[in-house]
């Protein structure tokens, strides 16, 4: 008797899914109907408003002049470079000539994407290439057998405190893109501890994400969605507070209720089928050409150098407005550093050794840094089919007329389905809160309501979003997406339900 042969229904690979993605956005302008808002951005002085036809015209920077749009920012938003992106105006919206994108916009946009993302791919390449340097010169292995040997029977605390870490880095600042800084350096130990791919995911991205999610004071989403909502970030601030306290207790509970289950039984991770080759990838226990495990002066500088690159790029992020042009010059001045120290001495490696190091070390990212060109690609083709704007009318139709918890329900809806649309916080910040917070007014509920809305929807949508960071990460650990999904809907349910319940509660107590 033959057995049966059972269908096993396997996720593709990042590069399937936004291909698929992409062909999908180019059906999409052919069906969705076009359109546009008027956009209003401070230019030389002068407010200039582009129209939907492509006039451009310019009128004085006053208060005055917003007021008479019905645009309810202060003009100082736009003169400190509070908001430095065009908004839209409220009322002006207008269906133009469809702009389909043809069967040539599939690879152009790609390529187009991936051109528009070269600095966060330089940035990358050259994380990389400081990775293979420092696994080279041997410090990694070294460094990770005295650390374990230090942590054994508390490795949890160490996840405790890389969450949290994370957790105030999103919600103070809003690091996203900048995690992936952080796997080459604290992988390889969560390895070493016995957990696997979904726990450094988890202790990372998550964490990051959840405090982005419930963002206290962090300018690129909080405080530019506050002003382009007409109203002080401050507003609200308790409330946001509260939800991220909440939300950090959540997460890291479930990191440690998952991260137990794990260390009982490996085979009950969620993605065991690829442990062995997510080892091979990050475990440095056995890939370092130096086999002598003594931690010698020479590495534990090596491994400082390399660890202290970490906060100069936060303190360079969050205090002098470095983007990732300059944390790529820091990474690469480090890596220069380090490679005259590997490449020298009696134990040195040579000038060949350091260089194919950092070479081989970059190139195992190429596939990380092309994800995210290609998901900016997606973006591409959704803006120039001109039919985000018809999605933001269209919603922004459907709850004018409801009451105030109704209302901020299925706000928070739309903005989860938006953030799929605009996976740039910033980016759906300015386009939508013009047009979504002044209907707040209407309905008689506080406009910081909208923003913490926009907020929780989103996010919800960003852990899974493929247009967002989500497979830049998951290429990166070689993670199936399947898996990720297994293991992050109870978070998107858990925002999704008690961000709902936290709206209505400000809309009742208002």
């Amino acid at each position: 008797m033959k057995k049966k042969r059972h269908f096993k229904l396997r996720m593709p690979g990042a590069f399937v899914i936004l291909f698929i993605l992409t062909i999908v956005a180019v059906a999409a302008t052919w069906i969705i109907p076009a359109g546009s808002y008027s956009k209003l951005e401070y230019t030389h002085s002068h407010l200039q408003i582009t129209q939907p036809s492509g006039k451009v015209e310019q009128v004085p920077a006053t208060q005055k002049e917003l007021d008479k749009l019905g645009v309810k920012i202060d003009i100082e938003q736009f003169k400190s470079g509070g908001i430095n992106q065009a908004v839209s105006i409220p009322n002006t919206y207008e269906r133009l000539k469809q702009h389909p994108a043809g069967p040539g916009a599939i690879t152009n946009d790609m390529v187009r994407g991936t051109i528009e993302a070269v600095d966060i791919m330089v940035f990358i390449l050259v994380l990389g290439g400081l990775i293979g340097v420092v696994k080279a010169s041997g410090a990694f292995e070294s460094g990770l057998m005295a650390l374990t040997k230090k942590t054994k029977g508390h490795e949890f605390m160490l996840i405790f405190l890389v969450a949290v870490l994370m957790v105030l880095g999103g919600t103070l600042c809003g690091i996203e893109e900048e995690a992936v800084a952080f796997y080459p350096i604290l992988v390889p130990i969560f390895i070493a501890m016995g957990y696997d791919s979904i726990v450094s995911v988890g202790a990372i991205f998550l964490a990051s994400s959840i405090g982005t999610c419930f963002s206290t004071i962090n300018p690129f989403s909080v405080v530019i969605a506050s002003n382009s909502a007409g109203i002080d970030f401050t507003q609200g601030l308790d409330w946001r507070i509260f939800g991220c306290v909440v939300a950090a207790i959540f997460v890291i509970c479930y990191l440690y209720w998952y991260s137990k289950k794990i260390k009982a039984d490996p085979t009950a991770s969620y993605s065991y089928d690829d442990h062995e080759e997510f080892n091979k990838m990050w475990s440095v226990t056995s890939g370092a050409s130096n086999d002598n495990p003594d931690f010698t002066l020479r590495k534990k500088l090596i491994l400082i150098l390399f660890v202290v690159t970490f906060p100069i790029m936060v303190w360079g992020v969050m205090t002098q407005g470095w983007w990732f042009p300059t944390m790529a010059s820091s990474f690469l001045t480090f890596a220069i550093i380090i490679m005259l120290i590997t490449a020298t001495g009696p134990n040195g490696i040579g000038e060949k050794g350091v260089v194919d190091a950092f070479v081989n070390g970059a190139s195992s990212l190429v596939g990380v840094s092309l994800i995210i060109g290609l998901a900016r690609g997606i973006n591409i083709v959704l803006n120039e089919g001109m039919i985000s704007d018809t999605i933001l009318n269209y919603s922004s139709n459907l709850v004018s007329q409801m009451s105030g918890p109704v209302f901020i329900l299925v706000m928070l809806i739309i903005f989860f389905f938006l953030g799929f649309i605009v996976p740039s916080s910033s980016g759906l910040a300015v386009l939508s809160m013009p047009i979504m917070a002044p209907l707040a007014d209407t309905v008689h509920i506080p406009r910081f309501a909208v923003v913490t809305a926009y907020q929780f929807g989103q996010y919800a949508m960003l852990f899974l979003a493929p247009t967002g960071l989500v497979m830049a990460t998951l290429q990166m650990l070689n993670m199936r997406y399947s898996h990720w999904v297994r293991f992050v809907w109870p978070v998107v349910a858990f925002v999704l339900i008690f961000g709902g319940g936290l709206l209505v509660a400000e809309v009742m107590i208002y």
